[in-house]
């Protein structure tokens, strides 16, 4: 999820974040309190100023909860354990649907078994 544009510049607003992610504002802000690793620096206006790792950074919390199915607190500690950009791992969502053809397959097999 590479932007490459990113490191044509130093700094990005807030404004300039949300329309290159595709993320509003507030919840931007919102992810500062609910991600640690999120923490744009402020300029001496108060405005917060994004690094391309901040930009990334959001990307990485967006696919996370918007793609791979993850709560605010499973990629809370996805990321804390240092596994954010280990694609290897499954999915919630990927191992709940797992769960399901498995338990799919047991009750076929029951059902072969009881006659």
């Amino acid at each position: 999820m590479t932007n490459p544009n990113l490191n044509d510049r130093l700094y990005y607003s807030i404004s300039e974040v949300a329309k290159i992610t595709g993320i509003k504002p507030y919840v931007l802000r919102f992810w500062e309190k609910e991600f640690p690793t999120l923490k744009p620096k402020k300029n001496r206006a108060g405005n917060r100023t994004y690094q391309p790792k901040d930009v990334e950074l959001v990307s990485q919390i967006k696919m996370m909860l918007y793609q791979q199915g993850y709560t605010i607190p499973g990629a809370r500690a996805k990321m804390k354990n240092g596994k954010n950009s280990d694609n290897s791992d499954v999915s919630p969502a990927q191992l709940k649907s797992l769960v399901a053809e498995i338990k799919q397959d047991l009750q076929e097999i029951l059902g072969l078994l009881d006659t």
